[in-house]
């Protein structure tokens, strides 16, 4: 399974990609694989502040609903319309196109907590 060696990841099985103080957010492909075909995606509103661990999003699929928590706090600042339109994104490209939302990272140290791809790799072996 393709774990990418550039994103930090939490045991709940979202990814996080650190860009300034921007963090991107997504489920893994090991997530998106148990889920089975994503039929659809409730993003958070941007402006809404979260804490680590808040529920942020739900991810629909065939088999159940699934709460994607924030990896870290901070407030989001954008959501990705393609994944509302076409929710099978998250399964056909889950660390890229078929992110789920941005986040303004409240603390860069929150992101040192997070797994490494080799820490997350040994989670879900």
């Amino acid at each position: 399974m393709n774990v990418p060696s550039d994103l930090r990841y939490n045991s709940s099985h979202e990814w996080l990609r650190l860009e300034g103080d921007v963090a991107t957010v997504g489920i893994t492909d090991h997530a998106q694989a148990e889920l089975t075909d994503v039929v659809f995606v409730e993003l958070p509103s941007v402006g809404r502040a979260v804490d680590m661990g808040d529920p942020t999003a739900v991810v629909e699929s065939v088999k159940a609903a699934s709460d994607i928590y924030a990896p870290v706090s901070g407030e989001v600042v954008e959501i990705n319309p393609a994944v509302e339109a076409d929710p099978a994104l998250v399964n056909t490209d889950p660390y890229g196109n078929g992110w789920l939302f941005k986040l303004r990272v409240k603390s860069t140290a929150d992101v040192d907590g997070l797994l490494d791809a080799a820490a997350y790799t040994a989670l879900i072996s």
